[in-house]
């Protein structure tokens, strides 16, 4: 496709938009039609090390502030973000050719509130308390930044990403170069923009590129961590290359999140709830409720509801108020999903759905396709798009043993009016995330993160400084 670009992108480094080195560029398309509406700078080695060296000096500065500082210019940042919200939502469906109107009422309200709570946690971050452990010795603790981070995040959701990624690295003290999907900077860079009001100069830095200038964040000597949020494939070659050089590795990669629906569940809810949690951002989400696990007395009901949740869903262009969910991100994953749904095996039902849909940009019908197997490729293996399984289980320790059974363990789901039904298989559930009786809500307070295959870490919540701190010993001789 030839360019149309409107306009050239630059890197934010050191306070500051900056051209590449190299001068090469990549072309950025809009998936709602197809159509390439920017350059994006495929930036090189010596643009990373420019931005790890702003990132250095910078936290020279940055660690020593107070946590009182740091909540003060994470707060101001947020409210910069809720005051133009509109220029956010703008560049977010610009991005990804998403919803405008559930853009706006379901991603920048979460990224404001999630960058409030980092700000509130910076002045409640604390160690051990103080103690003589020895005779004539005193013992505490610091809980201190690590220093400078090194992140990558995804096209799902580019701006939100980047807010689970920075937010506590910034409240703890840390400074960051990020580097967003090559499909979806536009919104990350106008970020790194409205941050630059509040934070000093090579605190928070964002550059452009593609797989070649993630290699190279990865490998250069300066951050002490490296957070991505990605394939299971990326992350696999981050925690390889990161080795080499002994660097903490923060992963969140991919999910495929079983929905287990027991006889006593209430069919309707778990259909309605299970469309929106499967289809929403067109199902470009690692807790996606895609995989679907039912009991044999429930399972024609469950597809026969999933199937009318289906065809009643719709998908279109942006501004369209009534549609539930957008385009697929890119050409590639666009291929992927046809691909996959293709290739169904002969023994599966295609309940609804199923097709591209015509016209400019990247849509895929709402589909649901039913009597899969355990070992089919469509259970084993992310799809990444609106597309619904559903299979049956033939008691309690199968729904388990078939729930557990994927490489990943991100996040999961369990529908019944049973509650010791419902604890016992949380328990017995191997996913970082188990939702009873509905599926997909998040809160800044409570964890967010996998098991496996889905990577390492967690996100939002305090235990989301974990990674981003570390912790000194100090002892003090009392008779000295």
């Amino acid at each position: 496709m030839a360019a149309t670009a409107t306009r050239t992108l630059r890197n934010f480094v050191n306070g500051e938009y900056v051209e590449p080195t190299s001068g090469r560029y990549s072309d950025v398309v809009n998936p709602a039609n197809g159509e390439v509406y920017a350059q994006a700078p495929i930036s090189d080695e010596q643009d990373v090390d420019r931005a790890y060296k702003a990132a250095a000096d910078a936290f020279v500065e940055w660690r020593d502030a107070t946590p009182a500082e740091r909540q003060l210019a994470l707060l101001r940042f947020a409210d910069a973000i809720e005051s133009r919200a509109e220029e956010f939502v703008n560049a977010e469906v610009e991005n990804t050719g998403k919803p405008r109107a559930l853009t706006a009422s379901e991603e920048i309200p979460p990224m404001v509130d999630q960058l409030r709570f980092f700000a509130g946690a910076a002045r409640v971050l604390e160690g051990r308390s103080a103690g003589e452990y020895m005779r004539g010795m005193t013992s505490f603790v610091r809980r201190e930044p690590i220093g400078v981070v090194g992140q990558v995040t995804p096209w799902n959701y580019p701006l939100l990403m980047a807010t689970w990624k920075i937010g506590p690295a910034l409240a703890a003290g840390n400074c960051v170069v990020l580097k967003p999907s090559d499909t979806t900077p536009v919104s990350t860079l106008l970020m790194a923009e409205v941050a630059a009001e509040f934070f000093p100069p090579g605190v928070f830095n964002v550059i452009c590129g593609d797989r070649d200038t993630g290699r190279a964040l990865v490998s250069r000597p300066t951050p002490q961590l490296v957070a991505i949020t990605g394939s299971v494939r990326a992350g696999m070659e981050v925690a390889s290359a990161a080795s080499s050089d002994l660097k903490r590795v923060h992963l969140e990669l991919g999910g495929k999140a079983p929905v287990i629906i027991f006889d006593d569940a209430d069919i309707a809810l778990a259909a309605e709830t299970i469309a929106v949690g499967g289809y929403f951002n067109a199902g470009q989400d690692c807790t996606a409720a895609t995989r679907v696990i039912a009991s044999p007395k429930v399972y024609a009901d469950i597809v026969d509801a999933l199937a009318e949740q289906a065809k009643a869903t719709k998908t279109g262009q942006p501004d369209d108020e009534d549609i539930l969910f957008g385009p697929l991100n890119n050409a590639s994953q666009y291929e992927r999903v046809a691909a996959m749904v293709d290739a169904a095996p002969g023994h599966a039902h295609l309940a609804a759905g199923g097709h591209r849909i015509a016209g400019p940009g990247f849509f895929y019908e709402p589909t649901v396709i039913s009597d899969l197997r355990q070992d089919d490729d469509m259970i084993q293996n992310e799809i990444f798009g609106p597309v619904i399984t559903v299979q049956p289980f033939s008691d309690e320790d199968e729904a388990v043993k078939w729930a557990n059974g994927v490489q990943y363990g991100l996040a999961s789901s369990v529908w019944t009016s049973n509650h010791g039904r419902a604890m016992r298989v949380a328990r017995r559930l191997d996913f970082g995330c188990v939702w009873i009786n509905t599926h997909i809500p998040l809160v800044a307070e409570m964890p967010h993160g996998g098991f496996k295959h889905s990577g390492y870490g967690k996100d939002l919540s305090m235990y989301g400084f974990e990674d981003y701190t570390r912790i000194k010993h100090v002892m003090s001789n009392l008779d000295a």
